[in-house]
């Protein structure tokens, strides 16, 4: 294929039966090995080769069965995604000349598990989504449906448009989509997808931008509350922290630190996946005792802890294995700690395992972003995993500590590894270049 690549745009301009012929040709030529015009967007020939290695079939309409009632209900309510629906629906369907007409449009939010809890649209395009099996308690995972606005956006964590012949199972070629992760913004865990969906003859390049916009609202929104609850967490703990003699933090359950006495401020204290009160240790701070509050915890550092954290760790396993969770495990004499990683964390990880001699910002840089002037953003970024792992890495060069033993678990397959990511060392490490060595 030619280096040039489908431009939305250029495909809005075209008559839409035009266009669709042409992403035809593209898709057939990807499938069967053929010449076309264009290549597919990168995005969408990532997501196809996705498709091919784990056996999807592109003509077969493949569907799982719906959730029971009482199930869809459970993760509804077990999710904040509800709430923010007013804010979504009013940024998507209500913005007067806004391109998700709702007589056009249906808007749909899935989990992050791919599992459709909500659509709202015109009813005639829900009927249409309903042949489709596109409805409340379906499966949209890539792995099930294929290549599609909302299981795309899954697993590269962006903001993905999918028109016509880009879906991979053909059956889907009738629709046009763009789907935008949503990302906690108090622990960067993802929570689901908004997602666009209509006829093909309804696609408008600035659908992306549009999705795009309402996910970054909805994500503000959480930040407002997040910061409202801090507001109230540090004037219960206010109070508590005059009172204490020695070093002590008010944390929210995420970790996001409210008030500090004692000891030099920090924005988040990195907690493990279960916590809760009495003696627990953390890598950054060691043995610490922690009391419930209204909102959140105290954390109150034993003394001389601090010294020992650093010390403790022998172990760190990093498990890049599947394609949108990632931990990092650490462990050693006082006992172990899990922790979730963002997806950046994950990448600067990786890298800094497959060279133990170590990276220089700059170097992380190249790795990371392609641009080995971004250093500031890089030491912006290990400022904060350093926070998180404590006394396991060292800086200058940042590395992992030579005493540390280092282990990767990656997917069985290169290419697998860390599908959202665009970071130069890990798409050469996905098809076996430089940087490949993953420390074990």
């Amino acid at each position: 294929m030619r280096n040039a690549t489908v431009d939305m745009t250029r495909l809005a301009a075209m008559d839409a039966r035009a266009a669709t012929l042409l992403l035809h040709h593209i898709r057939d030529a990807a499938l069967h090995g053929g010449h076309a015009p264009l290549a597919p967007r990168a995005d969408i020939r990532a997501s196809w080769e996705r498709m091919l290695r784990t056996g999807v079939d592109p003509d077969r309409d493949r569907r799982s069965g719906l959730l029971p009632a009482g199930e869809l209900e459970a993760r509804r309510q077990g999710t904040t995604l509800g709430e923010l629906l007013p804010v979504l629906r009013e940024g998507l369907m209500a913005s007067p000349g806004a391109s998700a007409d709702p007589a056009r449009h249906i808007m749909v939010v899935a989990d992050a598990d791919g599992r459709v809890l909500w659509r709202e649209g015109h009813g005639s395009v829900l009927r249409m989504a309903d042949g489709h099996g596109f409805e409340p308690g379906a499966d949209w995972r890539e792995s099930t449906v294929g290549t599609n606005g909302v299981g795309t956006a899954l697993v590269v964590r962006r903001p993905v448009q999918v028109h016509s012949a880009e879906h991979f199972v053909a059956t889907h070629h009738p629709w046009t989509c763009a789907g935008a992760p949503i990302t906690d913004p108090r622990d960067g865990r993802l929570m689901g997808v908004v997602d666009v969906s209509g006829p093909v003859p309804t696609m408008h390049p600035a659908m992306l931008l549009l999705v795009r916009s309402v996910a970054a609202l909805a994500e503000a929104e959480l930040r407002n509350r997040h910061l409202a609850g801090l507001a109230r967490l540090r004037a219960v703990a206010a109070p508590l922290l005059c009172r204490v003699d020695g070093r002590a933090l008010a944390v929210d359950p995420h970790g996001w630190t409210a008030a500090v006495t004692g000891m030099a401020p920090v924005d988040r204290l990195a907690l493990p996946g279960s916590f809760g009160g009495g003696r627990v240790w953390l890598p950054a701070l060691g043995e610490c005792d922690v009391e419930p509050l209204p909102g959140g915890w105290l954390v109150r550092p034993l003394d001389g802890a601090a010294e020992a954290a650093a010390d403790s760790v022998t172990r760190l396993v990093l498990d890049v294995s599947r394609p949108r969770e990632w931990t990092v495990r650490v462990s050693g004499a006082v006992g172990s700690w899990l922790r979730e990683l963002t997806p950046r964390h994950a990448e600067l990880l990786y890298v800094l395992a497959s060279h133990r001699d170590g990276r220089t910002a700059a170097q992380l840089a190249a790795d990371v972003f392609g641009d080995r002037g971004r250093t500031v953003t890089v030491r912006a970024e290990m400022s904060r995993v350093r926070r998180t792992l404590g006394g396991v890495l060292a800086h200058r060069p940042y590395r992992f500590r030579d005493e540390v033993e280092v282990e990767v678990v990656a997917p069985a397959d290169p290419r697998d590894l860390l599908p959202h990511s665009t970071a130069p060392a890990v798409e050469a490490a996905r098809h076996g270049g430089p940087g490949d060595d993953h420390a074990g």
